[in-house]
């Protein structure tokens, strides 16, 4: 069996230009190599996966590039990451800064990527203190971290602070289209985009979700075998819902809320997803908010077609009634009756006894 490498490493960024939806903090660092004007110390943070160690990683290769060496120098020699997870001690860091003292033996630089520094003790983070602050000209620390609240302001104060951001939908979306095209998959627009509304801001989130949705279904990525695997309510479900309320078919909409939870899907992730159903729907009603809609070009016709049905003042009520019963969830004795009157409460917006109301 020949070996498989995944996506997250197997299309890691080699260079600026590849890092999804950093443009900012990829721009900003190319300008302080090609002005001489990059700080001894960095400090990225940001959420899980967005790009902070790919990121320093290129840094670390471009400031000791001169355009002699070959296409795959990885300069391994001039790079050390250490993982602050597992090395948090004094020793260790006394162990750097020793290191730290001896000039690199190719290259102009020796670069540290300290990954999850928020990690460290803080006797550790008292003695990197005076290193951070006058390291050796040939020296530069990157540091990498989740929890930027977590760092002492004295380290704080002594780096360049980059603050990196989620990866927004449609860039992972564009992303991951442009890997499913490398790999021959055909890929549905639909099906991407609830990838990349799973991953939640983290590309290597996505490119996991994605290898795993490629191994169940093979070349064809559907949007039915996304929801299978991943176990997601579909936004079939939201439509069909919202149908039923707004032709106020209470019996029918009880009945489709038995099957959900017949199909073991979570009752606070249903009304939770069907407020969001409503604002997208709301979305829909204005030119100026269509963007807000982050969807597939056929699921955004599907919802401009239904918000035509919806009144604006339905919708307003629908929006805090789903609200409201998601904010009481969790205190509810009784969390399937809570959610079942909700659902009757909904259906009755625009009855007014004898007709509907749109």
């Amino acid at each position: 069996m020949e070996h498989f490498i995944v996506s997250a490493r197997k299309y890691r960024p080699q260079t600026f230009k590849d890092v999804v939806g950093q443009k900012a903090i990829t721009n900003t660092l190319l300008n302080a190599i090609d002005n001489n004007h990059l700080a001894q110390a960095l400090l990225f943070c940001g959420p899980r996966g967005v790009g902070k160690t790919t990121c320093a990683r290129i840094l670390a290769k471009m400031i000791n590039a001169d355009g002699t060496e070959t296409e795959d120098e990885d300069f391994a020699f001039n790079i050390f990451e250490l993982d602050a997870a597992s090395n948090n001690s004094v020793d260790d860091i006394r162990n750097l800064i020793d290191q730290v003292r001896i000039p690199p033996q190719v290259g102009k630089y020796k670069v540290y990527i300290i990954d999850e520094v928020h990690m460290l003790s803080s006797a550790a983070f008292n003695a990197f203190l005076k290193t951070l602050e006058e390291p050796p000209k040939h020296a530069i620390f990157i540091l990498a971290t989740t929890e930027k609240h977590k760092i002492i302001p004295t380290i704080l104060s002594r780096c360049q602070i980059f603050d990196f951001k989620r990866i927004t939908v449609t860039d992972a979306k564009e992303y991951l289209s442009y890997i499913a095209e490398e790999q021959g998959i055909e890929a549905e627009d639909d099906a991407l985009h609830i990838i990349a509304q799973k991953a939640d801001g983290a590309m290597r989130d996505a490119l996991s979700i994605f290898d795993r949705v490629v191994s169940f279904s093979g070349k064809h990525l559907t949007r039915q075998a996304v929801t299978e695997n991943l176990n997601v309510l579909d936004f079939e479900t939201y439509f069909t819902a919202t149908e039923s309320i707004l032709e106020n078919q209470i019996p029918e909409l009880l009945v489709q809320f038995n099957e959900i939870l017949s199909r073991g899907f979570d009752a606070h992730h249903f009304i939770a997803g069907l407020a969001s159903h409503f604002r997208d729907l709301m979305v829909c009603k204005n030119e100026a908010t269509l963007s807000l809609l982050e969807v597939g070009e056929e699921a955004k016709l599907r919802y401009a077609e239904q918000s035509k049905k919806a009144s604006m003042p339905f919708l307003l009520e629908a929006l805090r009634l789903a609200n409201e019963c998601d904010l009481n969830y969790k205190t509810s004795k009784n969390q399937r009756l809570l959610i079942e009157l909700c659902l009757m409460q909904l259906a009755s917006i625009n009855y007014d006894g004898e007709k509907k109301k749109r």
